[in-house]
C-alpha cells in the first residue's frame, strides 16, 4: 500500500452526502484511483467508518465533516475548512438529496417542500460556496448529481423529485454558460435507476443496475468531465431522447 497522504499530485475531491448510497460508492471509486477525499454527511458515525476503510486500503487522506446541507452557513463554513485543510479542492460533488414525495394536492406539501429545499435550494448554496472557491483558485470542477427524472415532468409520487432533479440541471447549466471562458468545468450527471439504500425497498425497475456498477459508471463519467451524462450511458441516454418525445398521456400512464 502506498501512502498518498503528502502527494502534491492527488485530486482533492469533496463530495456530499457521503455516508452512503452513490456518496459512500463514489468515495470508494475514488480512493482506488488515490485521490485524498473531503467527505461530509449528517452520520458522522458512517463516515468514520468508511474513513478507516478507505485509509487503511489505499493510504490516502480522508477530511470528514458533519454537514447537513439545509443549513445553508454551515455549507460555505465547511466547504472552505475542507479547502483550508487540504491545501484546494479539485472537484466538489453536489450529490447529498433525498428521495421521492408525495401525490400533489394529497396533503404533504410539507414533505413535498422538504424534497425541494434539500435537493434544489441546498444544492444553492452549495454551488455558490464551491464556485466562490473554485474562482478564487482558478480551477476546479463542480459535478451536480441530477437524474434520469429530470428529462420530463413526472405523475404522481415522483413529480416534486423530477421538478427539483430538472432545476438541478438547470442550474447546472447555467452555472456552466456563466464560467464557460475560465479554467472551471460544470458537469451534470443523470443517473438511471440504480439500487441504493435510499430505493432499497422500492419495486425492481428496468435496466437498474447495482450501487457498485453504478458509483463506478458515475466516476468514469466524471472523470471525462463531459457537460452532460447519462448514466449508465446504455441504455440511459436512448431512453432519454425518447422520454423527451412521448406524448403526455403515455407518461401520465405510468402513474
Amino acid at each position: 500500500m502506498s501512502d498518498r497522504t503528502n502527494d502534491q499530485t492527488a485530486k482533492n475531491i469533496l463530495i456530499t452526502g457521503a455516508s452512503s448510497g452513490l456518496g459512500r460508492g463514489m468515495a470508494r471509486e475514488f480512493a482506488a484511483m488515490g485521490c485524498n477525499l473531503a467527505l461530509c454527511a449528517r452520520r458522522t458515525e458512517r463516515l468514520e467508518e468508511l474513513r478507516e476503510e478507505l485509509t487503511g486500503k489505499h493510504g490516502i487522506r480522508v477530511e470528514l465533516r458533519a454537514l447537513d446541507v439545509n443549513d445553508h452557513d454551515r455549507v460555505f463554513e465547511v466547504f472552505r475548512d475542507f479547502a483550508r485543510s487540504l491545501g484546494r479542492l479539485d472537484r466538489i460533488v453536489v450529490n447529498a438529496g433525498v428521495g421521492d414525495g408525495r401525490r400533489i394536492g394529497t396533503g404533504r406539501f410539507e414533505h413535498n417542500r422538504k424534497v425541494m429545499e434539500t435537493n434544489l435550494v441546498a444544492a444553492l448554496a452549495q454551488c455558490e460556496a464551491a464556485v466562490e472557491i473554485f474562482r478564487e483558485q482558478n480551477h476546479g470542477h463542480l459535478v451536480l448529481v441530477s437524474s434520469m427524472s429530470a428529462v420530463r415532468g413526472l405523475p404522481g409520487h415522483m413529480t416534486t423529485y423530477a421538478a427539483s432533479k430538472a432545476g438541478l440541471a438547470h442550474l447546472a447549466e447555467g452555472i456552466r454558460a456563466e464560467l464557460i471562458k475560465t479554467p472551471i468545468e460544470v458537469t451534470t450527471l443523470l443517473p438511471g435507476f440504480i439500487r441504493t439504500e435510499l430505493n432499497e425497498k422500492a419495486d425492481k425497475m428496468p435496466f437498474e443496475v447495482d450501487e457498485t456498477t453504478g458509483s463506478r459508471a458515475m466516476v468514469r463519467a466524471i472523470e471525462r468531465a463531459p457537460a452532460t451524462a447519462c448514466v449508465p450511458g446504455w441504455p440511459w441516454r436512448p431512453i432519454g431522447w425518447v422520454m423527451k418525445r412521448l406524448p403526455l398521456k403515455v407518461i401520465a400512464k405510468n402513474a
